[in-house]
């Protein structure tokens, strides 16, 4: 894509009203809202999400837009309450959004307190992780989600702990941060560690023998039946709009057992895996979501757009749900290589951006099998806006 699409306001305005505003979102973890009241933002552009767990039991997701006058409601980043209480005026909302209480407003001539709840949108859970969409329309992601679920239940996530969150904030548009991460071309120059541990980097046909012996004792090695699982419609071939779903094994090099830094394991097993295959699964869930899952721990990626030239990437690490810091895992041992791999991203993504702004920037040829994804998204992301024009 051109300069056009990376600084043009319109383009911007555009995408979030037709992409990314009715596309299914990774929010955060069933974790975070264990008890009623627990809360916690999930931001998105200049908009604020609450995702909640009422009275009821169920996850919700509110706007944090107050129905008065539009304050925020909520402005820690998480939390626990009762009830959410305006801080302008003390509007009082329950924790599925309906109004309480609106000083005064009761004999105020015509005025309904059920016409004002707080503005909700769509939300679901899988394997422990929670999705949401802001179109009413949207269709459901779980017949998508459903497609991966056999590869990614072993870990069970739904009881994992998170390790460990970082979100790494880069001043680049959110799509050059994205790209940057649909391809591994750059692995092998810019991303040593990485590159020394995860077939990913190289072409298939150079490792296909490598892969094809993994996959071959994953299920004895793991104990996981249909680890090996390959499936992948996202982008243009998702069955609907903004609901990616993408899984396959691939083989970390020889000497690695997981994605540290001797190739020894770093925490207990996950879920279901009695054993470790030399193998590391790759997941996409949604267009900007996606998971590396080592048989110890998982890494979850998220990009979010917060500006035309602001976007955060949002790391998670998570572990087996009884693993305790100092006596199963190490915090700096599990997320140096990904830390580091995603502190180089942001020097890449941020030089990258310095050269698209430029006027003498012209696009040149994705690579066709190194950077298949990115032709992918760029189709998707074109057709999307064209169908808006």
């Amino acid at each position: 894509m051109g300069t056009y699409f990376y600084r043009s306001p319109r383009a911007y305005r555009r995408e979030l009203d037709e992409i990314l505003f009715k596309s299914w979102l990774y929010a955060g973890h069933v974790s975070q809202v264990a008890n009623v009241g627990d809360y916690f933002l999930f931001d998105l552009a200049e908009d604020s999400i609450v995702v909640v767990r009422g009275g009821d039991g169920q996850i919700r997701a509110l706007m944090n837009v107050c129905r008065h006058r539009g304050s925020r409601i909520c402005s820690d980043p998480e939390g626990s309450c009762q009830a959410f209480v305006c801080p302008y005026h003390g509007w009082v909302y329950e924790l599925d959004g309906a109004l309480k209480a609106a000083r005064n407003m009761d004999d105020v001539a015509g005025f309904d307190r059920s016409a004002y709840a707080l503005k909700a949108c769509r939300n679901t859970v899988f394997e422990g992780l929670i999705f949401v969409n802001c179109d009413p329309a949207a269709a459901s992601f779980e017949n998508a989600l459903r497609t991966i679920e056999p590869a990614l239940r072993p870990y069970d996530l739904p009881t994992a702990r998170i390790a460990h969150r970082q979100n790494y904030a880069v001043e680049a548009n959110w799509k050059l941060a994205l790209e940057n991460y649909l391809e591994c071309y750059h692995c092998a120059t810019a991303h040593r560690a990485y590159a020394k541990r995860h077939t990913l980097e190289a072409l298939g046909e150079e490792v296909e023998r490598s892969n094809a012996e993994m996959l071959g004792r994953a299920e004895e090695q793991t104990g996981v039946s249909g680890i090996g699982l390959e499936h992948s419609q996202v982008y243009g071939s998702s069955a609907d709009f903004g609901c990616c779903a993408h899984t396959r094994r691939y083989a970390l090099y020889d000497g690695f057992k997981t994605g540290s830094r001797d190739g020894q394991p770093l925490a207990p097993l996950m879920g279901d895996f009695k054993g470790y295959d030399g193998g590391a699964g790759d997941f996409q869930l949604g267009p900007l979501a996606f998971m590396l899952n080592y048989p110890d721990h998982c890494v979850l990626y998220r990009f979010i757009p917060r500006g035309i030239a602001d976007t955060d990437m949002e790391l998670v690490w998570f572990v087996r749900g009884d693993a305790e810091e100092g006596r199963d895992y190490e915090r700096e041992a599990l997320t140096w290589l990904w830390d580091r791999t995603t502190r180089e991203d942001q020097t890449l993504i941020l030089r990258n951006s310095e050269g698209v702004l430029s006027r003498f920037f012209e696009p040149g040829p994705y690579h066709p099998a190194q950077e298949r994804l990115c032709i992918e998204f760029v189709d998707w992301y074109l057709d999307a806006l064209g169908r808006s024009a």
